[in-house]
């Protein structure tokens, strides 16, 4: 008799340029990432994960908030709320839209220190949608820290990690 396990597949980085990033007092702007496109492989989850750094002297009491959003039409990509499948500057959100269309992946408290790295993850996306992976989503990142992001493109890093199931 087999044995239904679950096996990871290889992390791969997400395609998202952080470096400069602007401060957004509100966090309704930022960046968002090249889509992840769920709908041949049929992962059952992702897991991201990731490090993101401040600049140089940040303001206190500020934070780094990650975002996922997921396709409306599959077919061919649609996004709400004004998101696309690209690498690119996001939308300029309104509230109620960052609140209703995005699932927050994490919330990062950061300090006055500058150039700190902030590590997060592993966080899972089917869990954000209710157990199911979407076919196709993106990755939004956005900050108040006061200061754009840290200039070295390394210095920035978000993966994900496909999970899906085996028979052993």
């Amino acid at each position: 008799m087999a044995d239904v396990k679950l096996a990871y597949g290889t992390e791969a980085d997400v395609t998202i340029t952080l470096a400069s990033l602007a401060t957004s007092s509100t966090k309704l702007v930022g960046r968002q990432s090249t889509a992840i496109d769920n709908s041949s492989n049929k992962h059952i989850d992702y897991l991201v994960s990731g490090k993101i750094t401040t600049g140089t002297t940040p303001t206190a009491a500020k934070s780094i908030e990650i975002w996922c959003v997921a396709a409306l039409d599959y077919a061919t990509p649609t996004y709400l709320a004004g998101f696309g499948a690209s690498d690119a500057a996001g939308p300029t959100l309104i509230a109620e839209n960052k609140n209703s269309v995005l699932k927050l992946v994490a919330s990062i408290a950061t300090n006055v220190t500058s150039n700190q790295e902030y590590s997060f993850g592993a966080v899972s996306i089917a869990a954000l949608f209710g157990g199911i992976v979407p076919p196709k989503f993106v990755l939004f990142v956005t900050h108040d820290t006061g200061v754009n992001l840290n200039s070295t493109s390394g210095n920035h890093k978000i993966r994900v990690q496909p999970v899906y199931e085996t028979v052993a």
